[in-house]
């Protein structure tokens, strides 16, 4: 089988899954396009792909969970 290869990237001010070079949609927190590549993922699995799943770490200014920190 191939590979299935999910990163969160971040998308002007939200957050996105990309996934065979596209971004389909769009979610308010970095954890939010996590969980949901984390869902696309298991699917992959039961298909036996091979699967990796990227998050960026936390850029300067940035809350725990992809908002902009507060002033």
């Amino acid at each position: 089988m191939s590979l299935a290869q999910y990163a969160i990237v971040a998308v002007e001010d939200e957050w996105g899954v990309l996934h065979d070079g596209d971004v389909k949609n769009r979610y308010a927190t970095k954890e939010a396009a996590f969980e949901s590549a984390v869902l696309a993922a298991t699917l992959a699995i039961r298909q036996g792909h091979e699967v990796h799943v990227s998050v960026p770490g936390r850029l300067e200014g940035e809350g725990t969970l992809g908002f902009k920190a507060a002033p």
